[in-house]
Parts: structure tokens; sequence; C-alpha cells
């Protein structure tokens, strides 16, 4: 066959992304010598991708829509910086068939498969018709045009509850919902449509027979301009939180070798049936009942957890990515490829578990990794920077390699039990758990797993004890500040009182220090931590005859923990008016910071406790805010549209008579 692809190197690349997936684009670009050229909106105008990158252009405000959303400030920032090329990373513009169309037309390269391969696919319900064609298996379900509600809801009970209500358009575990019965569906129906309006800009929802027991199974492809079609295997992501993955592997613990075969067939014939090349994932449901599997969607990007699959497949998949957007053959045959050992990875975010996994927002005042050459960091912040309320909030994720699956997630396991991360609220301890779950251990976990056992799988945070409280207390005497340095005298060691507040919790306790010796008492509980050295917020400690550890931090009014009762960011109150303790339970209050999207509830309403009375928007997910108990609505302080800030109050109950 006569070659007619040119080859077409490329010698410099805009990432139009953010966070870790620009930075490790831009890693593996730096690498073959091409110059690296970051966007980024006001939020990030000091973030991590735009210091590691050669240049770095401004595309507009914080809001999404109007910077890493926009096609026309991309396109400006090509022509302002002369970039050659762009790779889309994953999210925003990554799947959208017009910006590479626009791309095309301005003569510059997309790292990434073709307008055509991402309409075709990047719409659930025309990729769903297009697999049943080409005779790969799907689910039952309904993706025609009619949208309106009675036709959905029409189709929902022919199919059969449970049901996912799921956005015709974009991924990422947006705009989907999980409906059990029929009385929840006009409900799920609306939000989705919201959800998938304000994440893709087009509210269009497909229905799908909700498979139960389920297994999230994807398989990487890698197609060429040549016509070559490969897959490197596939990767299991089935323990998910509110839809979205968590903890990703590769190989995945149920699939046998028989239907690996099976399976990655099918992801090459998908692939081939819109001509595809560069790099892409065919996502697959996995019965583990029957052994069979169907076809989810093809997302025609890099997935966030590609590194899994770099472990075992002992490639690079952006260096590849290049290559074919180069005009280059693939360099590696399908027979060629050799999967060795195993590879976990785990999503680090900002969030809440024990609180409906409610992300965080705030400044990273630490972050240390612990050094381990088979663990691989691929992370979007440093210590110093800030999660805001704009974009997803994950801090890094954390990939480990071992030689067997036990190898590999024990060893993830302990790096996240020996992290340490001073300034918001993350999922480091949650994941550790899960990573050492018996029935995660055992390969048994599916994509209902987390939330059928998440009481147990983040409990409650602890309530504070007098051992966290004297190792706060040392916080002081190594940042020189606080209230238990006044007139502190070693000769006469008197309790001084010492006031923290825990989230909600206020602890009221008093301290005494005496030389090395630091006593809490709160209430009945008292302990006594002799210190053995105290270097750099790493604080060694005895107690109890026992040696222990912790790093500690100081910042102004917070103090920061990070020991044997796990992480705990505490206010030093001790001489805080008494409105501190402020929130009257009567308020709610909005958890983040975000947008209001509907408001559910007026003065005069009689309400029960657990019943919707508005909903934020942050992060590109919608936040319902519960009444906390029965009452009668006395003030509603928002309206639609409203930015509301961390702990605004939103709606406030009238007093208990």
């Amino acid at each position: 066959m006569i070659d007619v692809v040119k080859v077409r190197p490329i010698r410099s690349v805009l990432v139009a992304n953010r966070g870790e997936i620009a930075v490790r684009v831009m890693r593996t670009a730096k690498a073959r010598g091409v110059r690296t050229i970051a966007v980024y909106s006001d939020a990030d105008a000091d973030a991590m991708h735009v210091r590691y990158a050669d240049e770095a252009v401004r595309i507009g405000p914080a809001a999404s829509s109007e910077s890493y959303l926009s096609i026309d400030a991309i396109i400006d920032a090509c022509r302002l910086s002369g970039a050659e090329a762009v790779h889309p990373g994953y999210g925003f513009l990554s799947e959208n068939a017009a910006f590479a169309e626009t791309l095309a037309r301005e003569g510059i390269v997309f790292v990434g498969p073709s307008a055509a391969a991402i309409a075709a696919m990047g719409d659930k319900a025309e990729s769903k018709r297009r697999m049943i064609a080409a005779g790969v298996p799907t689910i039952p379900g309904y993706q025609d045009e009619d949208q309106s509600d009675a036709t959905l809801a029409a189709a929902a009970r022919e199919i059969g509850f449970p049901v996912m209500v799921k956005a015709s358009a974009g991924g990422g575990g947006r705009g989907q919902r999980i409906v059990a019965q029929e009385s929840d569906l006009c409900e799920a129906i609306a939000s989705a449509r919201r959800e998938a309006a304000s994440s893709f800009g087009d509210d269009r929802l497909i229905i799908e027979k909700a498979v139960v027991g389920a297994r999230h199974v994807e398989v990487q492809v890698m197609g060429d301009a040549h016509g070559a079609v490969i897959h490197f295997g596939e990767r299991d992501c089935s323990l998910q939180r509110r839809r979205q993955k968590v903890i990703e592997e590769a190989p995945s613990p149920v699939i046998a070798p028989a239907t690996r075969e099976r399976m990655g067939a099918a992801a090459v014939a998908a692939a081939r049936a819109v001509n595809y090349a560069n790099a892409g994932t065919v996502e697959f449901l996995y019965d583990p009942a029957t052994d069979e599997f169907y076809f989810l969607e093809m997302n025609t990007r890099l997935q966030v957890e590609h590194p899994v699959t770099e472990a075992v497949a002992g490639v690079d998949l952006v260096d590849l990515q290049f290559d074919v957007a180069e005009g280059r053959r693939l360099p590696i045959a399908q027979e060629e490829i050799e999967l060795v050992g195993w590879a976990i990875e785990a999503r680090l975010y900002a969030e809440d578990p024990s609180n409906g996994f409610l992300p965080q927002t705030g400044g990273l005042v630490r972050l240390d990794y612990p050094l381990d050459p088979d663990v691989r960091v691929d992370a979007g912040v440093t210590a110093g920077d800030k999660v805001t309320a704009h974009y997803d909030p994950m801090i890094a994720k954390v990939i480990a390699e071992g030689a067997d699956r036990d190898e590999a997630r024990e060893r993830l396991a302990s790096f996240l039990d020996r992290m340490t991360i001073f300034g918001v609220t993350t999922n480091a301890r949650f994941l550790s758990t899960l990573l050492r779950d018996e029935a995660f251990a055992a390969g048994l976990a599916d994509t209902t797993y987390i939330e059928r056992n998440l009481e147990r799988l983040a409990p409650p945070s602890a309530a504070v004890t007098a051992t966290d409280v004297a190792i706060a207390a040392a916080a002081s005497l190594e940042s020189a500040q606080g209230p238990l340095l006044i007139g502190w005298n070693s000769r006469a060691p008197a309790a001084s009182p010492f006031i923290l507040r825990n989230g909600e919790q206020r602890v009221k306790a008093s301290v005494a220090i005496d030389g090395r010796k630091v006593r809490a008492i709160l209430g009945e509980d008292a302990a006594e931590i002799e210190i053995i050295s105290f270097d750099r917020g790493r604080l060694r400690f005895r107690v109890d005859g026992r040696a222990g550890s912790a790093e500690v931090h100081r910042d102004g009014d917070m103090i920061y923990v990070a020991g044997p009762g796990g992480n705990l960011c505490l206010v030093d109150e001790t001489f805080a008016p008494a409105s501190a303790a402020g929130g009257g339970g009567d308020d709610v209050r909005a958890p983040m910071a975000g947008v209001v999207v509907t408001v559910d509830a007026a003065p005069g309403d009689r309400v029960t406790k657990g019943q919707t009375l508005a909903v934020i928007e942050a992060m590109k997910m919608e936040h319902r805010m519960a009444a906390p108990r029965d009452g009668v609505v006395d003030d509603v302080r928002v309206a639609v549209g409203d930015q509301v800030a961390i702990r605004a109050p939103l709606i406030t109950l009238k007093a208990e008579e």
C-alpha cells in the first residue's frame, strides 16, 4: 500500500487544559524536545501547570465557560503563541468535535482523533446505534431523538427499574443518575438535564437498564492514520463514588484470559467502526454472573487512569499520541504487547468522604509525599497552591506498581498513609481503608460497593481526644505563638484553657506544659505526652510509655495534626469571642462556594427533615441542601443564580417552640 500520510514533526504544543493532566502531557512533550504552552484562567494565574510550561497565555476569567471551554479563547492563544499543535488532555474541550474542526481549519494539529470520530462516539445515543450495527454488545435502553419527559419516562417503564439516566453528551459521571423506582424518575431527569447542560452545553439524555452487580471494565485502544488499531488490555474502574471513579487498576482481577481476548477484539472493532486514530478508551459493563459484557461508551481522549496501563504495558501513551498526530505509524504491533505485573491508581481529592464526599476548598499549607521508586505521583498542585470551587478538586493521582495485585495494593495503601497534607480535608484515609478492605482485596467490589458500605468505609470523624489536644498544644511550642506560651513558666506549670474547633465540634480543654511534658485534660479524658524531639513539624513523643509520632503545623489560629487519631484541622478559639461558636443549627448554610441553581422553599413553608430546600452547583456537581429538621421556613436569603461563599446562610428555619 502506498503511504499517503505525510509525517509532520510537532515543534510546539499548547495544552488546552489545567492541573495534573496538563503537567503530565508537558512532561512527555519536553522529553521530545517540544516547546510547551500553557493556558490559564484568572483563577489559575500561578497554578502548577503555568509554572511548569515554557510559555503561558491567559484565556479568560475563572468560569470554565469563558476560559477552558471557550474555543475562541483557545484559538486566540494558539495564534498568539504560534502553537503548531494542541493537546486537549481530558475533560473541557477534549471531546468537542467543533473544536477539532476549528483547529483543522486553522492548520493546527489536534493531538487526538478526527472530528468525525469524536462526533460519532461523543454522542452516547449515536455511538450506541453504531455499536449495534457493528455487532458490539450493548445494554438495552432508549437513545432516540424524542427527548420529552413523557417519552423518557415511558422508556424507563418499558426497560424496567432500576435504570440509569445519562447525559447523551460528555462523560465523567456528570449528568448521570441511577433511579431505583418510578417515583424518583421526574426529579432525576430534571437534575440530569441541568447538570448535562451545565457541563456539556447539551441537555439530551438516554435511558439504560442498570446492570446490578456490574463491574466497570474498559479497554485502552490506540489507532494510527495508516489503519492500524491495537489495544493494551483492560482496566478495572469498578470502585466509584457518585458515579465517578476512585480507584482503577490494570489488569482487572475478574477478567479471564478468554474474556480479555473477546473484550479486546470488541474494543478494536468499536474503534475501527469510526476509523479511529489516536488514543481512546472503550468502556464496558461486565456482568460476572454471566461473563457477558456490554458497551457503555467510547471516550475519544486520554483517560485520567491511563498511567496504570502505561505501568503494566511499559509504554508512554502520550508519546504514542504525539507519534500518531505527527502522521507516524504505531511503533508496536498487537502481538508485541506484553502486560507485566499489576498497577493500581488512587485519585486523591480534596473532599470529605464522611460528609457525602463534599468537595473542599482552601490553601495547601503542606503537601509531602514519601519517596518510593515504585509509586508514581501525577500532581496538579504543590504546597502553597489553592484548591478552588471553580474546578475539579483533584490534588493528584497516585499509582503503585507491584509484581502482583497484593503487592501493588499494599504499597499504595502504605504510601497514602504516609503522606502529609495540611490545609484541606482529603480522601487519603478513605482510599487506604478501601485498598485494605476485604472485598476489594478479594477482587469482589463492584460499581455500587462504596455506596452500599459507605458508613463503614467512611465513618464520621472521631471526636477529638485528650491526646489530640496535647499534640495540638505542642504545635504552639515550635511555632512560638498561641495562648499556651503567654506567661508560660516551666517551674510552675499551671493549667491554661485551650479551646479548639473541629468542624462543628467545639472542644474546651485545659493544658499544662512542664518542660518536655504536655498534659491535656478534656472532660474526664486526660493524657500526657513527653516530647522526644520536634524538628520541622515532625513531633516524636511518648505517651503511656509508648513511642508515637505526628506531623503538626500551626498557621495563625489554624492547627493541623496528622497523628494517631488521623488528620485534624483545628481552629484555636481560646481568645475568640463567645459568638465564635456561632452558626445556629436552624441555618441551612452553603457547604462550599458555588452558584444557587434552584430554591425549593419559601417563607412560611412547612418542611420535613431531609427535604430539599435548595440546590447549589459547585465543581461541576449539584449539591442538595436539605432541611436539618422538621419545621417552618423563616427566611430565604438567596435566589437562583446567586454566587454564595462557603458557610453562607441560605435558608433559616423558625426557632423551635
